[in-house]
């Protein structure tokens, strides 16, 4: 990424000038004033997370990885919605001295991913932290003509279906606390995640409800069950996991609990009228994306996993939960929903 100013930045406004300047769309304006202008041209979709070293990633993870996941996670919640990504503010706390080696790989990483999503920076604010990185993204995106994917859509006889395969990134994040050796492809599932957007602006008027799997399947289908006043019926051998977690799981069983409470998949999980089931499945095949048929919604409420020959399967758990105990993954998950 081309930087403004050369050498070590010295202070906040040279910091901005040299690695986030560079970054701004017309939005923005040039960073040298005090709020940002946007013109709208619809309705807008708003999200935001917020990410804390140690909390939702390691003090020596890669500075890309940490660019990349802070903007991922928040395409991810756009692409839940069908929204196309407009434009982003970024907060971010830099602990001191400032690391001109970190700053350069989290730029060039959000340089990259607005390459790829076409999004910009509009604005933020920097500060120096008393202790960890801290970094706020809101994210902006335009919502579908369609409408918003909103949660509240789902209604008995629908079809749940996920998008790609399950607990590739719970599994990472096992093998990067130490839990368990694995294939490193796995960490770098956890480390850069990738938001289905081109998938859920596909879906926008196909789906009556979805979620992004940042809180783990059950967890997060358990919200649009909420929202929607319904229940969901899953098949457990039906959910999909790629070769490196399954060769994992078959050595290490209790990492199966990471498919279904893991988190940090960044998949889609949506709900689809049987009428809709083939315009979608063309969807896949036009996107190169799979999706599979994982269960059904139902009349009452919460999430039921079964066996292939529908008995109940024994689970404890619930996904993550910034604020309770009895989580599977550990660090993982990022999503306020």
């Amino acid at each position: 990424m081309p930087r403004a100013v050369a050498g070590k930045p010295v202070g906040e406004f040279d910091l901005i000038a040299r690695y986030f300047a560079p970054l701004s769309g017309p939005e923005g304006l040039g960073l040298i004033d005090d709020a940002a202008l946007l013109t709208a041209r619809g309705d807008l979709v708003v999200t935001k997370d917020l990410l804390i070293e140690d909390v939702h990633f390691f003090p020596d993870d890669p500075a890309d990885s940490v660019g990349h996941r802070a903007l991922a996670v928040n395409l991810s919640d756009l692409a839940a919605k069908g929204a196309r990504p407009f434009c982003y503010f970024l907060g971010l706390g830099l602990p001191k001295p400032i690391d001109p080696v970190w700053l350069d790989g989290f730029t060039d990483a959000l340089f990259t991913f607005q390459q790829r999503f076409s999004i910009r920076l509009a604005g933020g604010d920097t500060t120096a932290s008393p202790g960890p990185y801290m970094i706020s993204v809101t994210a902006i995106g335009y919502a579908p003509g369609a409408g918003m994917i909103r949660r509240s859509g789902a209604r008995e006889d629908d079809i749940v279906m996920v998008t790609g395969d399950l607990g590739a990134a719970a599994l990472g994040l096992a093998i990067r606390r130490g839990a368990v050796e694995g294939d490193p492809i796995l960490v770098q599932r956890y480390r850069y995640p990738e938001p289905r957007i081109s998938v859920g602006q596909g879906l926008a008027g196909l789906a009556s409800a979805a979620a992004d799997i940042s809180d783990g399947l059950l967890a997060d289908l358990g919200h649009i069950c909420a929202a929607s006043g319904v229940g969901a019926v899953i098949d457990d051998g039906s959910l999909p996991v790629c070769d490196a977690a399954r060769a994992l799981i078959d050595r290490w069983p209790e990492g199966r609990a990471c498919i279904w409470f893991g988190g940090d998949d960044y998949e889609l999980v949506f709900t689809v009228p049987p009428a809709a089931l083939d315009a979608v499945m063309r969807l896949s095949d036009r996107l190169c994306v799979p999706f599979h048929r994982i269960g059904r919604i139902v009349q009452g409420s919460g999430v039921t996993l079964v066996d292939r020959a529908g008995r109940p399967v024994q689970t404890e758990g619930m996904g993550y939960d910034h604020f309770a105990s009895g989580m599977v993954a550990g660090k993982g998950g990022s999503d306020d929903g």
